[in-house]
């Protein structure tokens, strides 16, 4: 049935769509910047804004206070006011966040930043020019306009909704993780769907199947109990900057492979399928790092560039101290040096016994009068779907059918904490469908959205929505 609704439902929202816009201009007017307490108030006002645009859709919307700034749970059961045929449903948990980033250096935007407008690209393209825009206020709204298509058109949704927004996504969600847990009765589902991604390019839409994990790590080693006079004590005591730079040197192989015992430990290879898609992609080194001054790969040998930057496990330094590095020349042997390490993981890796193995590892090595300190800074596990997921491939369908080309699988490089704690605290696979570019300028004056990414937006999570419906139960 939802199917044969849905082509009414796509032909409202483009009839509808001038109004849609103006309904995101509201919401990007407020200046909810979660960073500054300065805009504390305009936070609470973009979440009251949210949840009577949502309340107006038939939905129950609560403004919900947290240790920081407010959630909105909303909820909708169509079935208990006889939208449905009283058949067991799907029930989904959209996620979104309306907080902002800070928009400084003001000086640098083309326009006031909360004064939103569509604009003309460099390229041609019509784009939405406000901070917000994309991240990720255009994102959310595009999941709540294909409701208000639905609920319009049908009188109700395919698929039972709860949608939760949270206000503090740019400041590390540190006060959201504990209302999860204690909502995390209410807030039961069988899969989240979260719009804070990207498409492949502004054509091909993507689903992100994976999220790598995160450890970081910081280690000092601490070698005499002062600096030393380099002609004094040069070539007698250690240096524990030499010392240091010898090890994280040897971090890696000639191959890029990295040399921590156990650290591939469970690193699975891609199913064959995707792989062949991946290479289809003919992501190289040419279009990828020239633009940024650079033109080798530098992970892995054997693996594709795609496959470094997505699927595999990483290692970076991320910053390095030691001795003297200001004005002129101070000839010092300094008593300690530090350096902070990440390392991006992949799914089968566990953070803890990363931690652990980059310590022993680090403890193994080190020379007599040495020892080494080490602070844990933040850890987190890789997601990944299960490549046979129904509502993956119920959703993959919609997007094939809106777009008009196969839409990509890939993993993402990078990590979106939230869906880990969806998967540790509520036990729900996320689904995350965005509709991003990587020329969005995010947390970077001028942010945009492509205004073909929210019309379209739009329209796949309609076809989303009846895709969903007819999963089997």
């Amino acid at each position: 049935m939802p199917h044969a609704q849905l082509q009414p439902v796509l032909d409202h929202i483009d009839a509808d769509f001038d109004n849609s816009l103006q309904r995101l201009f509201a919401l990007l007017r407020i200046k909810s910047i979660s960073a500054d307490p300065a805009f504390t108030a305009d936070c609470k006002a973009a979440a009251d804004h949210l949840a009577s645009d949502i309340e107006s859709l038939g939905f129950t919307a609560e403004v919900r206070p947290t240790a920081g700034h407010p959630a909105i749970v909303a909820k909708v059961n169509d079935k208990a006011s006889g939208g449905g045929d009283g058949k067991a449903r799907p029930h989904v948990l959209f996620y979104g966040h309306y907080d902002v980033q800070p928009v400084d250096p003001l000086n640098l935007w083309d326009r006031p930043p909360f004064e939103p407008v569509v604009t003309d690209h460099a390229d041609g393209r019509k784009i939405i020019v406000a901070r917000g825009a994309e991240d990720d206020k255009g994102q959310l709204m595009t999941f709540v306009e294909a409701c208000r298509a639905w609920k319009s058109v049908t009188g109700a949704l395919p698929v039972d909704v709860t949608i939760l927004i949270e206000g503090e996504e740019e400041v590390g969600s540190k006060n959201f993780v504990p209302f999860l847990e204690a909502n995390k009765d209410e807030l039961k589902a069988d899969f989240a769907l979260v719009c804070d991604t990207g498409m492949w390019d502004p054509n091909t839409p993507q689903i992100t199947t994976s999220l790598r994990g995160l450890v970081y790590d910081e280690v000092k080693i601490k070698a005499a109990n002062r600096d030393l006079h380099s002609g004094m004590f040069g070539g007698g005591a250690q240096n524990p900057i030499r010392v240091l730079t010898h090890i994280l040197g040897g971090l890696f192989d000639d191959n890029g492979r990295i040399t921590i015992p156990g650290f591939y430990d469970g690193v699975k290879d891609l199913p064959p399928d995707i792989l062949a898609q991946w290479k289809k992609l003919n992501l190289s080194p040419d279009s990828f790092l020239k633009p940024i001054g650079l033109s080798i790969p530098a992970g892995e040998k054997d693996r594709l560039l795609i496959e470094q930057l997505t699927s595999r496990p990483t290692c970076d330094v991320n910053g390095i101290v030691g001795g003297y590095i200001g004005e002129g020349s101070k000839t010092v042997i300094a008593a300690e040096a530090s350096a902070k390490i990440s390392f991006r993981l992949v799914e089968g890796q566990d953070p803890a016994k990363i931690r652990k193995a980059f310590r022993d590892y680090v403890t193994a090595r080190l020379p007599g009068d040495c020892k080494a300190e080490f602070t844990d800074h933040s850890g987190a596990p890789a997601i990944a779907l299960d490549w046979n997921m129904k509502p993956l491939a119920a959703a993959k369908r919609a997007l094939d059918e809106e777009w008009g080309r196969e839409t990509v699988l890939m993993g993402s490089g990078a990590s979106i904490p939230i869906v880990a704690d969806f998967k540790k605290t509520l036990g729900l696979d996320s689904l995350l469908v965005g509709f991003g570019l990587d020329d969005d300028n995010i947390h970077s004056p001028n942010e945009k959205y492509d205004l073909k990414s929210f019309h379209k937006g739009i329209r796949s999570w309609a076809r989303i929505l009846a895709g969903l419906a007819e999963l089997p139960r």
